[in-house]
């Protein structure tokens, strides 16, 4: 089993922090001061998890170079306090660098079926919407 150092424990708790400035950002109607904190926080946090080299190499790949530009052009936008636009310009930065994961987040989710609990969950729903 990988044991986790106590720097990986800082990135995490940075990435949580970020996490929270960033919808905290959200429900303030983007506050573009928290959502820039929000955005360092995370890539801060990426980069200690990580470390600089897999962070960098991850990033600048020459087919995610154009979800890279998106989403750092966002955090730039955000910081010159452009916070809708820079947002929008983030998250389709994110889609594309993150492309490839979607079907395996998604394979993972379908598998959560296969839980004894929610499956009886589901099959409690199915029953009660047949009834009507």
């Amino acid at each position: 089993m990988m044991e986790i150092t106590e720097l990986q424990k800082i990135g995490v708790g940075l990435m949580g922090f970020g996490l929270f400035f960033l919808l905290f950002g959200m429900m303030l109607y983007m506050d573009a001061v928290l959502l820039a904190f929000g955005n360092i926080l995370i890539l801060s946090g990426l980069a200690v998890i990580i470390g600089l080299r897999r962070t960098f190499s991850f990033f600048f790949q020459k087919p995610k170079l154009k979800g890279t530009s998106f989403f750092l052009g966002g955090i730039v936008i955000v910081l010159l306090k452009w916070p809708l636009l820079g947002m929008l310009l983030e998250i389709y930065g994110f889609i594309n660098l993150f492309r490839s994961f979607f079907p395996i987040a998604f394979g993972f989710l379908g598998s959560l079926v296969n839980i004894p609990f929610l499956s009886k969950m589901f099959q409690k729903i199915g029953d009660t919407s047949s009834v009507v």
